[in-house]
């Protein structure tokens, strides 16, 4: 199943949560109108005898009334506390993180276990083609347990217990983390969200009743049905919980098991996630959880954090067993306890873990970071070589030589470029310096614009950064902007206004605007739209390809025009993407001159591919990807583009692996 396939699965299931949270609702009515019911009969009755002298009233099944006021009211409430929870989490993966107790960590942090949890977190997004997702520990968690929280990778964050990165080895976290960030890209996070808003909403029910069950009348003689109103409310709440939970279950179990084939996949490495499991089963704490909010949020960790259901159809995760047994055959099925010894063992491989190790020779098959950077000795430097029908499978896939290669390039890019990478202001100076003009002349007029417009620290920390990115491969811009996006999260609103009228006027400080750097604001601004109050809808909105040719048209004729001056390659480049596209037949399909792809037509476009369904950007991209390598390669500065386009489009693009 490629990326494509999982995301249409996600939306799927969606749907399928949907339609439970309906079933449930109507059931919860359906208890909630025969107790209503019975508390109006019988009050007609007292008030019936009271006034007729013990005249009995004949009662029926059906009221129309209380069957209305029974629906509205509890729409009303369900409805309400959906809204409410789901507006409370509308900021993205940091607020769960902080619901349940999680301290974002410090990307200058001097703890080797949280820089051991950082480096980690760091390769798999470099390796994945996503942002740098926030980092947060639970420090009040002993047990061992994990989870990512977002809508989509945009604003995802990453949860981590302290027993997580204390007891775990790096081959062991690197398979949680693994596991983590393929929630992250199968969009199981924010299938995540809607359903702890939508739990939220049914449990709101409970939380009424338990307020009635204590309510006094001003007259203690009175005769007070609110208390039993409570009492019914809350079994009805208690209920509308366990329906909740089997909704929690449903939802989330096997897709449990996918996250976990994905982590051995990614790091091809299935003793790393199977040793994370065998700890859980071996360490005292388990996965357990402390925080009141652990019961809400307990689908979305990478193990239960509740002990064992009551029932195994209410368990929102396969027993580990059998996550073990699905991934290592050769699990002797036991869970000795880990002795303290073994913990010893833990710190002291973490200590040894962050030691700088020398670069293998790896570095021969993903390309030199470095522009200026010699080949490693006796190793021959052959020109980049990248198939374009190796491109499209990965979308969304990693394989260890990814998770290898990133780890690599983290090691060998700039210290000084990581560091500015890992602070707001720092990467705002990293970005501008990224676009920085090589021309001398035209560079020295651009931070004189830049000292105009922003802080002189920051103007003299691009300059300062910019021969550091020019002689920074074209492979390593994409990974350092990704690292950069964690940082920017972290400005202020008028930061970020400043920041991001300055980029605009940078990119088109030499009189024109490459298609690069208009991608490369693209993938800025799209990924900090919800952090700074620009939101764009992540629905679906276009599920067939008719409406959305002319902005394929477009796209594909700019990418023609950029690999190529001549005419005739350009047609060529762009009638070996035509067939790709699987346009309905009369479609007009004819290559644009250079003068209609401006960029503003393009960013309209991409506005609307990117709210496209799965199958359309699956071939809108299988035809980008043929035109780019019109003559069966891709070049290492079209590769770049080309992810920039994918990214802009919500399909993250691993870094391209040269052959050689």
């Amino acid at each position: 199943m490629d990326f494509f396939a999982r995301q249409d699965q996600a939306r799927k299931k969606t749907k399928l949560l949907v339609f439970y949270f309906v079933v449930a609702v109507v059931l919860i009515i359906t208890l909630v109108y025969f107790v209503a019911l019975v508390g109006f009969s019988y009050a007609t009755v007292q008030h019936h005898q009271h006034n007729y002298d013990g005249e009995s009233l004949p009662l029926s099944l059906w009221n129309l009334k209380v069957f209305l006021a029974a629906v509205f009211g509890t729409l009303a409430v369900v409805f309400l506390g959906s809204a409410w929870k789901t507006s409370q989490l509308s900021g993205g993966g940091g607020v769960v993180a902080e619901q349940m107790g999680g301290r974002l960590v410090s990307q200058g942090t001097a703890d080797a276990d949280e820089r051991k949890l950082l480096n980690v977190v760091e390769e798999m997004s470099i390796a994945a083609g996503v942002p740098m997702p926030q980092v947060y520990v639970l420090d009040r968690e002993e047990g061992i347990n994990a989870f990512a929280a977002g809508h989509s990778p945009s604003d995802a964050a990453i949860g981590v217990t302290r027993g997580c990165i204390q007891m775990l080895s790096r081959d062991e976290l690197q398979g949680v983390i693994g596991h983590e960030f393929s929630h992250i890209l199968n969009g199981d996070m924010r299938l995540n969200l809607r359903l702890l808003g939508i739990i939220f909403g049914i449990l709101c029910l409970a939380t009424i009743g338990r307020i009635l069950l204590y309510a006094r009348s001003s007259n203690s003689r009175d005769k007070n049905p609110l208390p039993l109103l409570g009492i019914a409310l809350l079994i009805i709440g208690g209920i509308g919980v366990f329906f909740g939970r089997l909704i929690q279950s449903a939802v989330s179990r096997q897709r449990e098991f996918l996250a976990d084939a994905s982590s051995v996949q990614f790091t091809r490495n299935p003793g790393g996630l199977s040793g994370a499991l065998q700890k859980i089963g071996r360490y005292s704490y388990g996965s357990k959880l402390e925080s009141a909010h652990a019961p809400d949020m307990c689908h979305m960790f990478f193990s239960n954090g509740l002990g064992d259901p009551l029932f195994n159809l209410m368990a929102t995760h396969p027993p580990i067993p059998d996550r073990i047994r699905a991934i290592d055959e050769a699990w002797d099925g036991k869970f000795p306890a880990l002795k303290p010894e073994q913990f010893e063992t833990v710190k002291r491989a973490v200590l040894s873990e962050l030691k700088p190790s020398p670069l293998p020779g790896i570095m021969r098959n993903v390309g030199i970071v470095l522009a200026g950077t010699e080949a490693v000795e006796g190793e021959r430097t052959l020109p980049p070589i990248i198939r374009s029908q190796n491109v499209l499978p990965n979308v969304g896939n990693l394989t260890p030589l990814h998770l290898k290669y990133a780890e690599q390039l983290r090691d060998a890019l700039p210290e000084n470029l990581k560091a500015a990478a890992r602070e707001p202001l720092g990467a705002v100076a990293l970005i501008y310096a990224l676009l920085l003009s090589s021309d001398e002349k035209l560079r020295a007029a651009q931070i004189a614009g830049l000292a105009q417009r922003v802080p002189t620290d920051i103007s003299e920390k691009s300059a300062a950064l910019f021969p550091d990115v020019v002689q920074t491969a074209a492979h390593a811009r994409l990974p350092l902007v990704n690292l950069a996006l964690g940082a920017l999260r972290n400005l202020t609103s008028e930061q970020f206004t400043q920041f991001s009228q300055t980029l605009q006027w940078l990119a088109g400080s030499d009189g024109k605007i490459k298609l690069f750097e208009f991608v490369l604001q693209k993938i800025i601004r799209r990924h900090l739209a919800s952090k700074f109050g620009t939101d764009r809808s992540l629905t679906v909105q276009f599920y067939t390809l008719k409406p959305l040719v002319p902005d394929c048209v477009l796209l594909l004729s700019a990418l023609a025009h950029v690999g190529s001056t001549d005419d005739g390659e350009i047609q060529k480049a762009f009638s070996a993407g035509v067939p790709y596209l699987r346009a309905p037949a009369g479609a007009e399909l004819e290559l644009l001159p250079e003068t209609q792809c401006g960029v503003d037509k393009i960013s309209v476009a991409l506005d609307r591919l990117a709210v496209a369904a799965p199958i359309i950007k699956k071939n809108l991209l299988a035809a980008c990807v043929q035109v780019v390598g019109a003559d069966g390669v891709i070049q290492e500065a079209e590769a770049e583009l080309l992810r920039a386009v994918a990214d802009t489009l919500d399909c993250p693009m691993p870094p391209m692996l040269d052959e050689n």
